[in-house]
């Protein structure tokens, strides 16, 4: 199959191509009109699936539910609603009982086969958080890390975790850090109140990502950096950042991306479960959110925000039109970074030879005309 358009995403930049598509990788990628496209798609805009490393749910499901069906759902519309191709569905600190119940979800489903987009694994966020900074996690199920714990919740997923987001300053001695690192495991630093030093030592030890940078985390200050200190310092060190505009002012997304640099810097949605549905009152992790009509999620009654209801495509809308952030960082934001930060960038992130076919056909307003996943038109 041969599809074409007069703004395919290549090496930075747009250009007229053709890309042909087979046993899903883009197998050759021609100039635009050398061979009889199958599908031509004019001038709207080509460009690489994008991942999420960062969900806990949508329409209804909730990845701590262990609801199969529900998982299944989620997996087969996220192409189609917002040009997600890959992702990891997250977790939320909860009981053992409960986390066990949606690991064995996850890889019952894995395992069985399924439609959609692509699981990169399962990120655990928590219960290794700190109290401080928790945010939407429920304080009785917060601990201090535990690899002896940990190792009992990988074997229960059958390897399937692949990211961890844990507080540095409540691992002693760095031990799950390490263990993550050589294992195999993305470790993020999030929800935690360590300051620039202990930021620090997580990296020698193994972290290599942050999560949703400027929530859930010690602040900036020009003496004290904090954790936001250091996303900024640290400039090789990857950092999820949710881009609905609510998390973050426009003004502070813009300067992330300014500090962060093109490469390091990684979109996410944090969504859940009402994601999809109309505004009004859900549950997550056992608490009560409630949703507004500008999409943003809170907690009943605290009032703080709890995820999002962000799609990919309108994050990078946001980034783009609203932020004023540069096109190529915005994109790599959702597409390069985080297939490199999952150690999936030789496959995914990129429109090139030899890579997967996971391609987005953006409509001039970010709505989703029409996604492949893997050379699969998904409709």
């Amino acid at each position: 199959m041969i599809i074409q358009s007069k703004k395919v995403w290549i090496a930075n930049g747009f250009m007229p191509a053709q890309l042909e598509i087979r046993d899903g990788k883009i197998v050759q990628i021609y100039d635009h009109g050398t061979k009889e496209a199958d599908e031509d798609y004019g001038e709207l805009r080509i460009v690489p699936g994008f991942i999420d490393v960062h969900t806990h749910g949508a329409y209804g499901f909730d990845t701590n539910d262990g609801d199969e069906e529900g998982l299944r759902n989620w997996t087969r519309r996220l192409p189609i609603d917002e040009g997600v191709t890959s992702y990891q569905p997250t977790t939320i600190t909860q009981s053992v009982e409960v986390l066990d119940n949606a690991l064995k979800n996850v890889v019952k489903v894995v395992e069985s086969g399924y439609e959609g987009a692509e699981i990169l694994g399962i990120h655990f966020e928590g219960p290794y958080l700190d109290q401080q900074y928790k945010g939407a996690q429920p304080t009785e199920y917060i601990l201090d890390a535990d690899v002896e714990q940990f190792k009992h919740y990988q074997e229960v997923a059958h390897g399937l975790i692949h990211y961890i987001t844990l507080a540095p300053e409540h691992d002693k001695d760095y031990a799950l850090t390490r263990w993550c690192a050589e294992n195999g495991v993305v470790v993020s630093m999030g929800h935690s109140a360590a300051t620039f030093e202990q930021a620090r030592l997580g990296v020698a030890n193994g972290a290599t990502s942050m999560t949703h940078v400027y929530n859930g985390m010690t602040g900036y200050g020009h003496r004290a950096l904090g954790l936001v200190g250091a996303a900024f310092r640290f400039r090789d060190v990857y950092g999820e950042i949710i881009c609905d505009g609510n998390h973050s002012t426009l003004d502070a997304l813009n300067n992330y991306f300014a500090i962060k640099g093109r490469d390091y810097a990684v979109m996410i949605s944090d969504s859940l479960r009402p994601k999809g549905l109309p505004q009004g009152d859900y549950t997550s992790g056992g608490m009560k959110i409630r949703v507004y009509p500008d999409g943003s999620a809170h907690l009943v009654p605290q009032g703080n925000l709890a995820g999002s209801t962000l799609r990919m495509n309108k994050g990078l809308q946001v980034l783009v039109e609203k932020a004023q952030v540069p096109f190529d960082a915005a994109l790599n934001s959702c597409t390069k970074n985080p297939a490199n930060l999952l150690g999936v960038g030789n496959r995914k992130g990129r429109l090139a030879v030899n890579y997967d076919a996971d391609i987005v056909v953006l409509e001039d307003n970010y709505d989703i005309h029409q996604t492949y996943v893997k050379g699969k038109a998904v409709k």
